[in-house]
């Protein structure tokens, strides 16, 4: 579990250097650079494709374990699951936060 963690853990420290290093190649915002709407909308539909694509690997792992694969090991199965599982609960948690985060906006005085 640990492991999966730190690897979810890398691959959201990954994305954040890329994000990061897009906005500081060019300090001055043109017309031609993408918003950071933008940008954020696109990292949030890859992390949802991202979650997507683990749990359709864990459900075909234990569809493939059920009709009686041997090629697929319960432990392939048991990491997959729970990889999803934690993608699910990071990505839900997110969601959590930016839901709070939209509340409070919207109860600022303007």
């Amino acid at each position: 579990m640990k492991v999966q963690n730190s690897a979810l853990f890398q691959e959201m420290q990954a994305m954040a250097s890329e994000v990061g290093r897009s906005n500081s190649i060019n300090n001055l915002p043109t017309q031609t650079q993408p918003t950071s709407s933008a940008q954020f909308g696109d990292l949030l539909t890859n992390a949802l494709d991202t979650v997507n694509g683990l749990q359709q690997d864990a459900k075909q792992k234990v569809t493939a374990m059920e009709m009686g694969d041997r090629s697929v090991s319960l432990a392939d199965v048991m990491i997959a699951s729970q990889k999803s599982s934690v993608a699910f609960e990071a990505t839900v948690q997110v969601r959590n936060k930016l839901v709070e985060a939209y509340k409070e906006i919207m109860n600022m005085p303007v």
